[in-house]
């Protein structure tokens, strides 16, 4: 996992391959010239992004700098309602934070229908969590954080968030299943 500083903006990626690329929301990064990132043992590097799919809310980074050891992320695949969740991720700043759920619902739309095909999950996930990764109840990368219902219009968790499926995040298409033939990590 990596804390990802984009700009202003300020977020979460999951490094998703051995060579160190890192898969975050788009939203975190989207058009920021200087995006910097921060690894759990305290490496800090610039990256670039190298994809980029604002249709999924996806990115994906390539830091220039790597932890002496990096170890990616185990993908997962499919969840259904009702299964246990749990979400990391940097909320307000709070780094590394984990905060648990379970799956609300699937298939679901945010961000005023921009964003489809959702998995949606009641773990606490804040401004900062973005481009977190959303894991089942064996550890494996599920979803990417990607938006919360904001009735207030506050950025402030109301109790339902969503992820972006990360069989979709990597390209294969709008399900749950495993990845397809996405971005090349």
């Amino acid at each position: 996992m990596a804390v990802i500083q984009a700009g202003k903006s300020f977020g979460t990626g999951v490094i998703a391959a051995e060579d160190g690329t890192i898969l975050t929301a788009h939203h975190v990064v989207r058009g920021a010239e200087d995006v910097s990132v921060t690894f759990a043992d305290g490496t800090k590097a610039k990256a670039v992004v190298t994809s980029s799919n604002p249709k999924r809310d996806v990115a994906t980074l390539k830091p220039a700098e790597l932890p002496e050891i990096v170890v990616p992320a185990t993908l997962g695949g499919a969840v259904s309602v009702g299964a246990p969740v749990v979400a990391i991720g940097n909320p307000l700043g709070l780094t590394y934070s984990v905060s648990t759920g379970v799956v609300s619902g699937l298939n679901r739309t945010a961000e005023d229908g921009d964003l489809s095909g959702l998995i949606q999950f009641d773990a606490s996930v804040n401004p900062g969590s973005s481009g977190g990764p959303l894991l089942d109840a064996r550890g494996l990368v599920i979803g990417i954080v990607v938006s919360i219902a904001d009735p207030g219009g506050d950025e402030a968790f109301a109790g339902i968030a969503f992820a972006v499926p990360i069989g979709a995040a990597l390209g294969g298409g709008d399900g749950d299943g495993p990845p397809g033939d996405g971005p090349q990590i």
